[in-house]
């Protein structure tokens, strides 16, 4: 078993978190359930804004929140001196409602309405990220509208390409995401958007990818961009005050899976930000990071509880257990693999190979394809670890399933942050047809 953050075996031999036994959790909290690690949450923040610090560079490590988003993950990552990036209004709602400082949240997304615009403006939040021609001209018709100056970041796609799934890349020109650098549709909106007097452009985003085992990307992005920023000055005299370099940093998931530190994707894009602006005779800009995946992914582990069993002879055995593609849509959208061991006996060795199957119905609701385990029966506790990125932010209700309950752990302590939806919440929304 790989150990994350404060998970271990405890004395009775089951695996623990925060200090809290897993098994203990599930018979307060019921299953499927999300748990996660604070303290390893907290280590993480820490450790990306104290790469900075160490280096006195000016910067926001603003927590991307699509990764998992709920009132008090939002409240941790303002505990952690951590800024905020939204999608969308309910993510900004969100944020407003754990009272997170709107001068500190990023509002992303690449078709943001009139309304989430308005939010945004009304409770003047500190930057919106322009991602296209169609969202700059509405947002300008709203300021002049309100009468309100706002902060904007343009968002750029420099043509570079991270080795991750198709699904999920963004910083390569063909993407829905962003003003290409290369066609000259960014060069086109910085001039328009310098000459509507309710902007202040800060400066220039991109994103490249997800999942990123390594700094190339990075800091091949940093290059093309920096560049750009020299011939915009000489031909514009805009010189960018922030340059966000996105999110993307990997985790690992399981044994394939080999990720750096926090530390080092740092260090690397600074030290390369750093010469760039040098040798073009730029200002340093104060530098943006969004880790989303990489602060809460490896902190969140999912625990089921095992129930029917299927042997096809000659073939595999299926383990199926009470969740599944309602609350970890990932292996199916993007083929994602996990790590899972018995909550109860989490060092035992594997003696079969088994198949976890979801109970939705759908032949693709598979969560894990050939798991070593050891002999597991009925009712027995299925740890399935690194599912804190995008697992609770992608549930949904398929075949009428309620939502899990999410807990909090943190020196042995258990908290309910958001409770298990129930039959009657499912059908709150509904109206009679007669």
């Amino acid at each position: 078993m790989y150990h994350y953050g404060t998970s271990g075996v405890n004395k009775a031999g089951n695996l623990e978190i925060g200090g809290v036994d897993t098994i203990e959790l599930t018979r307060d909290f019921g299953t499927p359930l999300y748990v996660y690690d604070v303290a390893l949450m907290r280590e993480r923040a820490r450790g990306f804004k104290q790469a900075f610090e160490e280096q006195n560079i000016n910067s926001q490590v603003a927590y991307a929140s699509k990764a998992f988003s709920t009132v008090a993950m939002v409240q941790l990552a303002e505990e952690e001196g951590l800024s905020l990036d939204v999608v969308s209004g309910g993510e900004l709602y969100t944020a407003l409602a754990a009272d997170f400082p709107p001068d500190r949240i990023h509002f992303h997304g690449n078709n943001k309405s009139k309304e989430e615009l308005e939010m945004a403006l009304d409770n003047r939040i500190g930057c919106i990220v322009v991602d296209n021609f169609f969202e700059m001209e509405l947002l300008k018709s709203i300021c002049k509208e309100k009468n309100v100056k706002v902060n904007i970041l343009l968002r750029i796609t420099p043509g570079i390409e991270a080795h991750t799934h198709d699904y999920i890349l963004t910083g390569q020109e063909d993407s829905k995401f962003g003003f290409d650098l290369q066609n000259g549709q960014a060069g086109t909106a910085l001039i328009t958007a310098l000459q509507f007097e309710h902007f202040d452009v800060l400066g220039l985003h991109c994103h490249i990818g997800s999942q990123i085992f390594e700094t190339t990307g990075f800091l091949l992005a940093a290059k093309k961009i920096v560049e750009q920023m020299a011939v915009w000055k000489n031909e514009l005299g805009f010189e960018a005050k922030v340059l966000n370099l996105g999110g993307g940093f990997g985790i690992r998931y399981t044994k394939e899976d080999e990720p750096i530190p926090p530390s080092q994707y740092v260090s690397e894009i600074i030290k390369e930000v750093k010469n760039l602006t040098s040798q073009s005779s730029l200002k340093m800009p104060e530098i943006w990071i969004e880790p989303g995946r990489s602060l809460v992914g490896d902190a969140g582990i999912t625990l089921y509880q095992v129930g029917s069993s299927k042997d096809v002879p000659g073939v595999r055995k299926y383990l199926a257990v009470d969740g599944g593609m309602s609350d970890n849509i990932r292996p199916a959208l993007y083929q994602a693999k996990y790590e899972a061991v018995l909550a109860k006996k989490p060092l035992a060795q594997p003696n079969e190979t088994v198949s976890i199957a979801g109970k939705c119905c759908e032949s693709g609701d598979m969560l894990i394809w050939d798991l070593p385990l050891p002999e597991t029966g009925a009712e027995e506790i299925l740890a399935v670890f690194c599912t804190g990125a995008y697992g609770y932010s992608m549930s949904n209700n398929y075949n009428r399933i309620p939502r899990p309950a999410v807990v909090f752990v943190e020196n042995g302590k258990a908290t309910l942050v958001v409770k298990r939806e129930t039959y009657e919440d499912i059908v709150r929304l509904d109206l009679p047809f007669k």
